[in-house]
């Protein structure tokens, strides 16, 4: 890469990663907590993918029981820091709060929850749960995300002994990696892989399933095995170009700034990022926040198809990025490193048998935009290779195909969860698979010993 970012100050790069949504105070916090209805029917509650009782965790807020109020939280949710900090809260339970509907602000439910957690991070975390007696079974998880340590984090409760296999030299996977550091630092995501360890849960790291040790000894060394590896390879662009200096995966980005390096993460003067999803907007606003002088994101879809939710679209902007909609990358200019990319016009077809408007190219529409930097966020997919290496199991349009009663695959021995079974959501859809999938597997594993 030729031209890069003049560097920031250090304050300057803290200040612009700052997070986004400040801390309650205690009087703030009881005063929020307060204006709860706590609702009969709970429509937070139902909104809410782990389904914390949150009526019963505020109302604790209120009367001053913090330790219980974190308790009752971390009974559904064991990322709880992360998702009070990155949950998209606004589509999901304060998406569903009652005062929406009286045209009133929703109950902050995310800084309430923070507000107990960090509370109970901040009091040395004591002692809210007793594991059972060790019942002499093992289990082994494969991956430590949010996933895997809620998944390790119920059955060490119920007495199995976990070892999480983790490929990272530091564990904790997309909490730890893959979100924008102004809404979660890497801090709060080791409080939560601490949580879980303090339960009797051995982390090994920077052990690569299928190679530092293979699939079938890891199978024959426990009595049952979670995959929640999440998804790990980048979709590529297929044009001419791709290969050029400068051109990088969205998730290989977030990581290095993830690492709060800000001055050593290489970014260029003038950005363009490949897709808009919610990936794509962070990897856009941390190159605003970077430093770099102009940032656009091109979609070949319209605004409406976007699949990023409204209020990261609404970051973005704030923060200066230019969309560029019904527009599509057809190749990448440089020599050795980018110097522009040529991107043609769209427009959208008939709707298919699903609703979904094909983007068709508008011929003589070419034209070409000065850049020195390509970032491609077009999505991920499983790690096939992989998986495909099991036997028994089944994958299908990239996802490990399970039970969804039990998460239990093809192989009855192996059960999965997270992204790896459902295309990438969010940070709570994998806590509540991993929890749920420890209990199909104490099923399963009573059920054999019967």
């Amino acid at each position: 890469m030729n031209n890069l970012a003049a560097k920031l100050s250090p304050e300057q790069y803290e200040n612009n990663f700052a997070e986004i949504h400040p801390p309650f105070s205690h009087n703030s916090a009881v005063a929020e907590a307060n204006r709860c209805l706590y609702c009969y029917d709970s429509p937070c509650t139902k909104a809410c993918p782990t389904h914390i009782d949150i009526p019963a965790f505020i109302k604790k807020i209120a009367s001053g029981n913090l330790l219980g109020s974190a308790k009752t939280i971390l009974e559904s949710n064991w990322s709880a820091l992360t998702c009070a900090k990155a949950c998209p809260v606004q589509v999901l339970c304060e998406g569903a709060c009652v005062y929406n509907d009286k045209e009133e602000p929703a109950i902050q439910i995310g800084r309430l929850q923070r507000f107990a957690i960090d509370n109970y991070f901040k009091s040395g975390m004591p002692k809210l749960f007793s594991p059972k007696e060790k019942n002499g079974k093992s289990v082994g998880v494969i991956g430590s995300g949010p996933a895997g340590l809620a998944c390790a984090a119920e059955l060490s409760l119920l007495g199995y002994k976990v070892t999480i296999y983790e490929a990272n030299k530091i564990p904790g996977g997309l909490n730890t990696w893959g979100i924008a550091p102004y809404k979660t630092r890497q801090a709060d995501s080791l409080k939560e892989v601490e949580l879980v360890k303090s339960f009797g849960v051995e982390i090994k790291t920077e052990i690569l399933v299928g190679k530092t040790i293979s699939f079938e000894k890891l199978s024959k060394t426990h009595d049952a095995v979670f995959i929640g590896i999440g998804l790990g390879e980048s979709t590529n662009l297929k044009i001419p170009g791709e290969e050029l200096n400068g051109v990088v995966n969205a998730i290989d980005f977030i990581e290095e700034v993830k690492k709060e390096k800000w001055d050593s993460v290489k970014v260029g003067k003038r950005v363009a990022v490949i897709g808009a999803g919610n990936t794509s907007i962070d990897a856009a606003t941390e190159s605003k926040r970077l430093g770099a002088d102009e940032v656009m994101i091109l979609y070949r879809r319209s605004r409406e198809e976007m699949s990023a939710y409204d209020f990261e679209f609404e970051l973005a902007k704030n923060d200066g990025v230019i969309f560029h909609f019904l527009t599509a990358p057809k190749r990448i200019i440089g020599n050795s490193s980018v110097e522009g990319i040529e991107c043609t016009k769209m427009k959208l077809g008939e709707p298919d048998e699903k609703g979904k408007r094909k983007p068709i190219e508008i011929p003589g529409s070419e034209f070409v935009m000065p850049v020195d930097m390509v970032i491609k966020a077009i999505g991920q997919s499983a790690k096939t290779k992989f998986l495909n290496s099991i036997t028994g199991l089944q994958v299908e349009n990239g996802r490990v195909v399970v039970n969804p009663d039990n998460y239990q695959t093809g192989n009855e021995k192996v059960f999965a969860g997270g992204d790896c079974i459902n295309g990438g959501k969010e940070v709570v859809n994998a806590a509540y698979d991993g929890k749920m999938a420890a209990h199909g597997i104490d099923g399963y594993l009573n059920k054999t010993a019967l």
